[in-house]
């Protein structure tokens, strides 16, 4: 269970944090049109994970719209998802307001297995804990920032970094 405090008070974060050099755990969420999409699907390609509570807040709706305009010069190699516990109409709706269109939104609302297996699951909201990941072709973890306190940013230049030295 990792750390984390909201507007100062301590949650609970379910599952272990993942560390680069782990392999990436498979996952099934839910695409904003309800279509199930796994890591698997992305096979082959660096992927981007970037995590948020909830794309209704400040820090979150920054978050994607930051990744968003930054997914333009990765080209077709890269995935950049987004995972929070929105419903998939929220996410749909959120997405068309702001003009998002190279971010895959990807609801845990189910079931939170993301949260669980990813370590973001916060178990008084139901919600999940800030984080970026970086996982390469193969699979495996080569980049893991959770954010301490939920309103904070993640580190955008050090995940950054870390995609294009992926990619190169």
């Amino acid at each position: 269970m990792g750390e984390l405090t909201h507007k100062g008070k301590p949650r609970t974060v379910i599952g272990a944090r993942l560390k680069v050099g782990d392999r990436a755990p498979d996952f099934t969420l839910l695409a904003n049109d309800f279509s199930e999409v796994t890591l698997a699907d992305s096979a082959g390609k660096v992927r981007l994970i970037s995590v948020v509570p909830s794309l209704d807040t400040e820090v979150c709706d920054l978050q994607t719209r930051r990744f968003n305009q930054e997914a333009a010069a990765f080209g077709p190699d890269v995935v950049v998802l987004t995972v929070s516990a929105d419903l998939p109409y929220a996410q749909r709706r959120w997405c068309g307001a702001a003009g998002v269109d190279r971010v895959q939104t990807l609801s845990d609302h189910r079931d939170m297995n993301f949260g669980n297996a990813y370590g973001t699951h916060i178990k008084e909201l139901r919600l999940e804990q800030r984080a970026v990941f970086v996982v390469d072709r193969d699979g495996i973890v080569r980049y893991a920032e959770y954010v301490p306190e939920l309103s904070q940013h993640p580190d955008y230049e050090a995940a950054l970094a870390a995609l294009r030295e992926v990619v190169a």
